[in-house]
């Protein structure tokens, strides 16, 4: 097949919409479901970014795409006792395997931005792995393969309607890619740089030279998950997985702190009082994920005021103050952040610290690379200027 029909395009007035291969047939089998236009940029490239990080780290990959941004991306390390209770599967009903553990973490670093999300799995989806997507909300999931067990769940997911893609991994797209803006075809060479080359780590010009294996290791899941993420962005990345993902913001530092806030909600998510409270019995697991996010905010009475908390809790918990949640963040540390592009200004590295940055790899090439290299060594951050942008649009 080399052609197929779509229901409309990135909205129901764009019709006619289908995808097609000009020469040769697709690369993937629609194995249910029916994948709009939307479904199908999520999940060629969220397909794409797992694919290398699989071949970067030898390590199984999962994706939760969204508007075609990574919400998260991770490799399967396992699950410590902490990440299982704030992702929501130490219930799981399976052994959680390498696949299980990289969706888990993919899925559960921004439950928020994942709400509804298309996920992509560099292995064969097993069914531990689709016992877990089967309980959350998701428009669909692409991967090489799936056993005859994760099929039959997933095909029963969302009334039947569930998207799901199998995707050759053997497919090698053209050299050459080409789009059309308003009419105006668009010509490129595809962006085959290798972010798993140890070069990327040679120039180091901050005083701090030391990149342990795990940081290098998390400064090229950074690096592969910006390739795939619409730019400007940052990625902040930690054992093994994104913890935040700025995207597509128009000034550098907006994208810092972006991915910072979303990478101290992730880490904020950890401590004692969330992991704690009180929940009310059968609360819907997006429900409990809106009121965590709020709860951890400065809106917090938005859901503790009287009259609303019995909504969510069995009683009232205590405010998380703005105190221990500097005082927690501030125990966050051995954190990796990439950028798409140099940083322009210092700024940028003053937000990654609060974060618990001390591993950057950015492009460099600013005219004020002096005044950032300067904050590093303010801090005793390590970083390396690769020399490679990663614009991607």
């Amino acid at each position: 097949m080399n052609e197929l029909a779509l229901k409309y395009g990135c909205n129901p007035n764009q019709k006619p919409s289908r995808v097609f291969m000009n020469e040769g047939e697709l690369p993937f089998e629609v194995l249910n479901g029916r994948p709009g236009y939307i479904n199908f940029l999520d999940a060629l490239n969220s397909w794409q970014l797992v694919k290398e990080l699989k071949a970067a780290t030898g390590m199984p990959a999962a994706a939760s795409f969204k508007h075609v941004s990574p919400a998260g991306a991770a490799i399967g390390l396992p699950l410590s006792e902490t990440l299982k209770q704030i992702y929501w599967v130490a219930d799981a009903p399976l052994p959680l395997t390498p696949i299980a553990c990289a969706y888990a973490r993919a899925r559960g670093a921004d439950r928020m931005s994942s709400y509804g999300d298309f996920i992509a799995l560099s292995d064969t989806c097993d069914e531990s792995t689709a016992r877990l997507i089967n309980r959350e909300v998701s428009d669909g999931v692409i991967a090489p393969d799936y056993t005859p067990e994760a099929l039959e769940i997933l095909k029963a997911k969302r009334k039947g309607t569930y998207n799901v893609i199998k995707m050759d991994p053997n497919y090698r797209p053209e050299p050459i890619e080409r789009k059309q803006c308003f009419g105006v075809v668009f010509e490129q060479g595809r962006n085959e740089v290798d972010l798993a080359d140890p070069a990327l780590f040679e120039n180091i010009p901050t005083q701090n030279k030391n990149f342990p294996e795990e940081a290098k290791r998390d400064l090229m899941i950074a690096l592969i998950t910006l390739k795939y993420t619409q730019s400007n962005s940052v990625c902040y990345v930690k054992d093994g997985q994104a913890i935040g993902i700025g995207a597509g913001q128009q000034s550098r530092i907006h994208c810092t702190r972006l991915a910072g806030n979303k990478s101290d909600i992730w880490w904020l998510r950890q401590h004692p009082k969330v992991m704690n409270l009180p929940w009310v019995e059968k609360i819907r697991r997006a429900d409990r994920d809106n009121t965590i996010d709020i709860y951890i905010s400065e809106d917090h009475e938005d859901v503790l005021a009287d009259g609303v908390w019995q909504q969510f809790f069995t009683e009232k918990p205590e405010v998380l103050t703005m105190e221990e949640k500097k005082a927690w963040i501030a125990q966050n540390t051995n954190v990796a952040l990439g950028s798409d592009a140099f940083f322009p200004f210092g700024d940028n590295i003053e937000r990654a610290h609060k974060s618990g940055v001390q591993y950057i790899a950015q492009a460099g090439g600013s005219v004020r690379d002096d005044h950032v290299i300067d904050t590093c060594d303010k801090y005793g951050i390590a970083m390396a200027f690769t020399g490679v942008r990663l614009f991607h649009h």
